[in-house]
């Protein structure tokens, strides 16, 4: 199985000193790209809810139902978001199958199969993402391409992992509308071995040119916020998850090691509602 590739941290590091000043987080993920885990057993389930505000690199916690207090930042400068890896189940068409020219893959909620039906389980997580044009003072854009995917609650990724190499679930792309925004309903993946709770996307420049990888403008990561992952990991069904997430760290993540600033969504919600998670992306 194919293992994530470190990153070079010297121009992440400088754009997480940047881009503090520069992201408005307006969303997330969790898996592991270098190994699949098994399922994890159940366990009781957790009623605790909270809410992750990151604001120029800070985050907030508030206890379930109180708003938070930290307002989002501004946004004073459009640094465009870092580079990351695919990982080796990106399902774009660059290192065999193809999610990207299923049936019924342009879809906002991606909880389900195309091809067999089966409904993934899990917290549910809905994420928005808006897309602005780096290169032209943040304007959004409009029409643009969003291709999301990650693993499940028990760490395995459709059309890679065993088991799950018929379905298609936890995979969908869309159009942005009027205001860049692309919106996904999902549920929060897990963690597994190696890697920091995340989300992989990929940006295309319209839906009819969002048929294979090889045609993105920009790929990267989500970091989804410590105290959120766990909040969900206690609950029933991610019990593996709580092992596999103490034994990973951002500044060991071989992703995330260089910085989350411009990666780092804002969450809020609860395990029993579901979160929300928004982050504004730069291109």
């Amino acid at each position: 199985m194919s293992i994530e590739q470190p990153q070079l941290p010297s121009r992440r590091r400088m754009l997480g000193l940047i881009g503090g000043l520069g992201a408005a987080v307006v969303v997330a993920g969790c898996g592991d790209d270098a190994t699949t885990s098994a399922a994890p057993t159940t366990t009781a389930g957790n009623s605790s809810a909270t809410t992750s505000t990151t604001t120029a690199g800070a985050t907030s916690t508030t206890a379930a139902g109180a708003p938070s207090t930290t307002a989002a930042a501004a946004v004073t400068s459009c640094t465009k978001i870092p580079e990351e890896t695919a990982g080796p189940y990106p399902g774009d068409g660059t290192n065999g199958p193809n999610a990207l020219t299923q049936s019924g893959i342009v879809r906002s909620d991606i909880r389900s199969s195309t091809t067999t039906g089966k409904v993934a389980a899990g917290v549910p997580l809905t994420i928005k993402l808006t897309i602005v044009d780096s290169k032209n003072g943040c304007k959004t854009l409009a029409g643009a391409a969003v291709y999301l995917w990650h693993c499940d609650q028990a760490g395995l990724y459709s059309m890679y992992s065993q088991g799950v190499t018929g379905e298609n679930y936890l995979r969908g792309v869309q159009a942005t509308d009027s205001n860049g925004v692309a919106t996904f309903t999902s549920i929060f993946p897990a963690a597994y071995s190696g890697r920091w709770p995340h989300i992989h996307f990929e940006i295309f420049p319209s839906l009819a040119s969002a048929t294979n990888g090889q045609n993105k403008t920009a790929v990267s990561q989500l970091a989804l916020p410590d105290d959120i992952c766990k909040a969900v990991f206690a609950t029933a069904g991610y019990s593996q998850s709580v092992t596999n997430h103490a034994r990973t760290s951002l500044t060991s993540d071989n992703v995330f090691s260089d910085g989350v600033s411009l990666q780092t969504p804002t969450v809020t919600g609860n395990t029993a509602a579901g979160y929300v998670a928004t982050l504004l992306v730069a291109v």
